[in-house]
């Protein structure tokens, strides 16, 4: 099987990484994140995914989708922004898949117990279903902890929150910056 593993992180994408290898399954990384902010954010998050593969010694195809503007508009709840994020990704990981050969694809938004699992793997097949292609569901998280310190180990950037604009206005990291003391 040739599988295409859309990666959202470095850090989110050493475990399943390292499985793959040690299983022997041929993979190759995706990185597509037009939700990530700001774009300091997702320079840095692409920045660590290409540190990862050349580290683990794999191949990554990188889409600088950033798109700023059509996130900052978004109003609407919690559970549609993840919708949408989801959704967004794992079509353009099916349609690349498809496009280029794989058999398979997935994601290691999988690994994260800060997701929204059954919906990803709901997404996740119903873009598998619209471009004739399999989504490759393994649930990743029961190895989380050890792809983190595994990422703190090969010196990667450990990121504060999903990355989604939302996200980035209600963390501790935003607001820190924000603070008249940290202006100086």
């Amino acid at each position: 099987m040739k599988l295409l593993l859309h990666m959202c992180c470095g850090p989110c994408a050493v475990y399943p990484v390292s499985v793959l290898q040690e299983e022997g399954v041929e993979f190759e990384g995706m990185f597509y994140n037009p939700n990530i902010h700001p774009k300091e954010e997702f320079d840095r998050r692409m920045e660590n995914v290409k540190k990862l593969s050349e580290i683990k010694g794999f191949n990554v195809t990188y889409f600088d989708d950033f798109k700023q503007q059509f996130w900052e508009n978004f109003t609407g709840p919690e559970e549609l922004r993840c919708r949408m994020c989801y959704d967004i990704r794992l079509d353009k990981a099916a349609a690349f898949a498809r496009e280029n050969g794989f058999d398979a694809f997935t994601t290691t938004l999988l690994v994260s117990p800060y997701q929204k699992h059954d919906l990803l793997k709901e997404l996740g097949e119903k873009a598998a279903a619209r471009y004739g292609i399999e989504f490759y569901y393994r649930d990743f998280r029961p190895g989380f902890r050890e792809g983190q310190n595994q990422a703190r180990e090969l010196g990667l950037y450990r990121q504060k929150f999903c990355g989604c604009i939302v996200s980035f206005r209600q963390t501790p990291v935003k607001k820190q910056k924000a603070s008249p003391a940290n202006n100086k």
